[in-house]
């Protein structure tokens, strides 16, 4: 039996005891969360199809660990301007166990979240360095009138 489950803007097929990576999820390692945008089921010869999900499936995961995925970098060139960027960026996951498949409206066993999506993470800098006020500016000098 395996599942086509949406979350986090992608689709992933998962079975009972796979571990899937997907977009990072609330909560820590142990949480169970559930996946109720459940696409399609196969389950031997039967197959359902949702349009666009199925209702009455879901699919119960357990939280393995947070994770960051790799370094991607992003560097741009303009040739001859002497203009360069670069850029990296690490995407947060999620590492997720599938413990259960659930069909005709059963509720997981133990208590599980629904699936949604982790908040942004606020920046390390001090809190009073933005609160701060913003120094006054100089006024632009005036451009000499040509004759």
């Amino acid at each position: 039996m395996f599942a086509v489950i949406k979350t986090g803007g992608k689709q992933h097929k998962v079975a009972v005891a796979d571990q899937v990576t997907v977009m990072a999820l609330e909560g820590a390692a142990g949480d169970k969360v559930s996946f109720e945008h459940v696409l399609g089921l196969v389950d031997g010869e039967t197959v359902q199809i949702g349009a666009p999900y199925l209702t009455g499936v879901t699919v119960v995961g357990e939280i393995v660990r947070q994770a960051r995925g790799p370094k991607v970098i992003a560097f741009k060139k303009r040739r001859r301007k002497n203009s360069r960027r670069k850029r990296g960026h690490r995407q947060d996951l999620t590492l997720v166990k599938i413990v259960e498949i659930l069909t005709g409206g059963a509720k997981p066993k133990a208590e599980a979240k629904p699936a949604k999506a982790a908040a942004p993470v606020e920046s390390d800098a001090p809190a009073e360095a933005a609160a701060a006020p913003a120094k006054p500016r100089a006024p632009k000098r005036a451009k000499p009138a040509s004759e």
